[in-house]
């Protein structure tokens, strides 16, 4: 079922007469499963009787990718590719800027499907299209279990506020999505174009003029593989994950932010394999899954400051700036963070997981964030720092989760605290409060396996 809510017109253009096919402009939802936008735009050809053509466009100039983000995407996209084939649909995979090729493909198009994107980027990419293009541009969202205006017409000020609203209304679209198949085959009916082909992802990759300044990660990109992690996920951790996913040293998250980052699983399918958890288990899970996720795409969709420090609500801006001239007892260059050179060994192990494998364990990202609050410059340096840091090495960076995530360690989503040096009202983290809670010494440990390049249980 594909809800009405989740479909919306970008342009009101008739369909025109001899086109050829229909165009599917896959670019947040790269996946052949569970994908409203590929659905809708299947049952739209075989209404019109006309071959689904997909397309993908490769920008090699999006905002702080590299080759750590490409790698992952490109074998993403090799296996989507490979599965849209056994549908009858050919994904013409083209290096050139998104809104770019699809208007030029639009040009021969009865319409226009497209997925939706949150970031500044990707919404001015769909506003080009749908202004240029000479035929209706359809967009359907299919990357959040609810709609983001649907769940709220407004910034919500936090999870408290955001959690009832989503609540009462997600299992109206927690609904299973049928699949389909094109009854007109695209192959044969490709346009006259270059195509990139991703039949070597290594040598597709050499291809690309991108920053390889980062290195791949070990994570493999695709679908099956985020589907195998769901699996161990479901059999071997969600029993423990209510108790135990704050603890950085046991690893019981479940490891699909990446693949959630660039389409490549569905939130609505794994809430649906979560049905028959207990409810104790399944909650606690939603909570990030669809509760905090969805609130960053709230964030990022109605605050159109949201990569600025100036997106943080008043009152943190207020009482930082109030400590802004406090004494910190440590201070360092943006350099020594990148490298992992403080004084402190938790911060340092967080930083190295990131650069190491691209992801850094939920909560010792909030104590690297506030970190880096505590020994920035300013707030409005730190804040700088955090994201950059972030967004270069995280394969989950640069997405709605990325900009909440580092905001909410300067005090978004939050509520004031006690007031102390340098934070002001903004929560506090600290190395004490680590150890207290948890075993630190098997997360140092666990780093240290990554850094030697040893195998880890």
């Amino acid at each position: 079922m594909i809800q009405s809510e989740r479909v919306l017109p970008l342009n009101h253009r008739p369909i025109p007469d001899d086109r050829p096919y229909v165009l599917y402009w896959m670019q947040s939802a790269q996946r052949a499963s569970c994908n409203h936008a590929l659905e809708y735009a299947i049952r739209q050809a075989n209404l019109l009787r006309k071959p689904l053509l997909a397309f993908f466009g490769i920008t090699e100039s999006f905002p702080q990718a590299n080759e750590r983000h490409y790698r992952f995407m490109l074998e993403g996209l090799r296996e989507t590719r490979m599965e849209l084939e056994k549908r009858g649909i050919h994904l013409l995979i083209r290096r050139v800027s998104p809104e770019a090729g699809a208007l030029e493909l639009a040009a021969f198009a009865a319409l226009v499907v497209v997925d939706r994107g949150y970031l500044r980027i990707e919404r001015a990419w769909r506003n080009t299209l749908a202004d240029g293009a000479d035929c209706p541009v359809i967009q359907v969202e299919t990357n959040v279990v609810v709609p983001v205006e649907t769940a709220s017409s407004k910034e919500e000020y936090t999870a408290a506020t955001f959690r009832p609203r989503i609540h009462r209304i997600q299992d109206l679209f927690a609904q299973p999505l049928q699949e389909g198949k094109a009854l007109v085959s695209s192959f044969g009916h490709n346009p006259s174009c270059d195509f990139f082909d991703l039949s070597d992802v290594d040598a597709a990759l050499a291809l690309l003029n991108i920053d390889r300044s980062v290195r791949s990660a070990s994570a493999r990109g695709g679908t099956a593989e985020a589907k195998r992690l769901l699996r161990v996920f479901l059999m071997d951790k969600l029993a423990g994950y209510a108790d135990l996913k704050n603890d950085p040293g046991m690893e019981l998250t479940s490891g699909l932010s990446p693949y959630l980052h660039f389409g490549q699983i569905s939130p609505l399918e794994i809430m649906l394999e979560l049905k028959d958890a207990p409810a104790a288990y399944r909650e606690v899970f939603l909570e990030e899954l669809v509760v905090r996720r969805e609130l960053s795409m709230n964030f990022v969709f109605h605050n159109p400051r949201y990569d600025a420090y100036e997106s943080l609500p008043a009152w943190a801006r207020a009482t930082l700036e109030k400590h802004r001239s406090d004494l910190r007892p440590y201070r360092y260059t943006r350099d020594e963070l990148e490298n992992a050179q403080t004084h402190d060994p938790y911060w340092n192990a967080a930083q190295n997981e990131m650069v190491l494998t691209g992801r850094m364990h939920g909560y010792m990202r909030m104590y690297w964030g506030k970190k880096i609050l505590e020994w920035g410059r300013t707030p409005q340096e730190a804040f700088s720092t955090a994201l950059s840091l972030n967004n270069r090495y995280c394969l989950d960076g640069r997405d709605p989760n990325a900009f909440a995530g580092v905001a909410w360690c300067f005090g978004k989503h939050d509520r004031p605290w006690g007031e102390r040096d340098i934070f002001g009202n903004v929560r506090y983290m600290n190395a004490k409060g680590l150890e207290r809670k948890f075993n630190m010494r098997r997360y140092l440990q666990r780093v240290a396996l990554m850094n030697s390049g040893a195998p880890q249980s």
